[in-house]
């Protein structure tokens, strides 16, 4: 009978003990199903944030409290790259490969580097299924494109204004509009001048004085070549061709009007030449403007203003209509920020051989500057947080550890990194919602845990 009743007694004890062993061996808090699975807490299916770590009822609902497992696979989670083994009794026994101590016969024991905050563990199976994508980040020159609006306008140095050197009036107009294109040498009207006909006339006489004294003594002959060339030189200074002064010289007949010629190429900016119109010297008959070459006035915000130079090149397109591109160069800079709109006035020239741009019309300028090389990442790998932003950097072994950074401007597709991440390390360029998210509930999670301790929302 004694025996009967030790035997069981005896299995019982036996089973709690080994039971008791099991869960030490897991640690405190370390609760699994029928099916093995670790339970880290329950939670009200009708109201998730109710939380407790026995199963029961809800007190408020009423409805039973289900299950939340851990992920399947947490545990075997690598805990990074191994620095060396040592002796757990004897600590300051180190190696750099496992095996045992041959002082104490004890296993090595693994020292892992130490993982930053927020470093994931997710398998590369994961990751290629979730997209994940990576790229290196790196130094390099880099580029930056400047947008601006600018304005054509003329090239002040090809305008070209026409006078008379003369009085008298204005008897034929052959340039009759503005607008009009004309080519150097081309007539643009006659005067009829009094004073150009007496000249004219000095010239015809001392010409028939030379040839009078043609067998004179050479003091005399001498003295009429010096009128001639007097009166040649008078109506040189009056703008009369060498070609028009022969041709009275040769017929004998003073030229009653003389023809005024186009100094330059351009087009007729403004016109004030009209028939029988009283001029003088002063008076401004025609401005000339060439339009093979062109200005474009430009604004750059203030902000790019150190970057601009001389010489730097431009891609210039009107903005209304599909012209272009035309090739700029930068050949002036404002000496001074515009008070009122906070933008630097830049100069630049171009070709413009086919008359496309018109001055005052509007184009989109954009300035290529290159810039000193600067470690620099793809735009997509950074994740915009509000505050703060964040990169998402592989440490190897399907660890990726989530990490602020501090950006710079952005340049075309890339982000310039000022502080954060060095040069060679791997990033996330694509999947980084999907990794945040991941981040951000197992550090919830974490949170909650260490908050909440173990025994927290207790009810039966």
């Amino acid at each position: 009978m004694i025996r009967r009743i030790l035997v069981p007694a005896a299995a019982l004890a036996l089973g709690f003990l080994g039971g008791y062993m099991f869960m030490s061996r897991r640690g405190p808090g370390y609760v699994t199903d029928a099916q093995g699975r670790r339970i880290l807490y329950w939670v009200d299916p009708m109201h998730p944030a109710y939380k407790s770590d026995r199963p029961g009822i809800a007190p408020d609902c009423g409805m039973k409290l289900e299950p939340v497992y851990a992920e399947p696979g947490a545990a075997a989670a690598p805990k990074g790259r191994v620095l060396y083994w040592r002796d757990p009794q004897m600590p300051e026994y180190r190696s750099d490969k496992p095996g045992l101590n041959p002082e104490t016969g004890n296993e090595l024991v693994p020292v892992y580097e130490e993982q930053p905050p927020g470093t994931l563990h997710i398998p590369a199976e994961k990751q290629q299924l979730i997209g994940v994508r990576y790229e290196t980040a790196r130094v390099a020159p880099l580029t930056k494109q400047i947008r601006a609006l600018g304005r054509v306008a003329y090239d002040e140095t090809r305008l070209v204004t026409v006078h008379a050197r003369t009085s008298g009036w204005i008897r034929r107009v052959y340039a009759d509009f503005t607008g009009r294109q004309v080519a150097r040498g081309e007539p643009l009207l006659t005067i009829y001048s009094p004073e150009l006909l007496a000249t004219q006339e000095e010239l015809l006489l001392a010409a028939r004085v030379r040839n009078l004294l043609g067998a004179a003594s050479d003091s005399a002959r001498r003295q009429s070549e010096r009128l001639l060339e007097a009166a040649r030189q008078r109506l040189r200074l009056w703008e009369v061709s060498d070609e028009q002064i022969e041709r009275v010289l040769r017929t004998g007949e003073p030229v009653r009007e003389v023809t005024l010629y186009a100094p330059a190429d351009g087009f007729v900016l403004r016109r004030n030449a009209y028939p029988n119109l009283r001029i003088g010297p002063e008076t401004e008959l025609y401005v000339l403007a060439d339009l093979r070459r062109v200005w474009i006035f430009a604004e750059v915000f203030e902000a790019d203003a150190p970057v601009i130079r001389l010489g730097q090149s431009a891609s210039i397109r009107a903005t209304h209509a599909a012209i272009g591109p035309f090739r700029a160069r930068v050949n002036y800079i404002q000496p001074e920020i515009d008070p009122t709109t906070r933008t630097l006035k830049v100069r630049l020239e171009a070709d413009n051989a086919g008359y496309q741009l018109k001055p005052e019309m509007f184009v989109d300028v954009e300035l290529t500057v290159r810039l000193p090389p600067q470690l620099s990442v793809p735009a997509e790998a950074v994740l915009d947080a509000g505050e703060r932003q964040v990169v998402f950097v592989d440490r190897g072994e399907g660890l990726v550890e989530r990490r602020v950074v501090e950006v710079g401007e952005r340049l075309g597709d890339r982000i310039v990194i000022r502080r954060g991440l060095q040069p060679g390390e791997r990033i996330a360029v694509s999947g980084n919602f999907l990794l945040d998210s991941e981040s951000q509930l197992k550090l919830g999670m974490a949170g909650e845990a260490a908050a909440a301790g173990p025994g927290s929302h207790q009810h039966d």
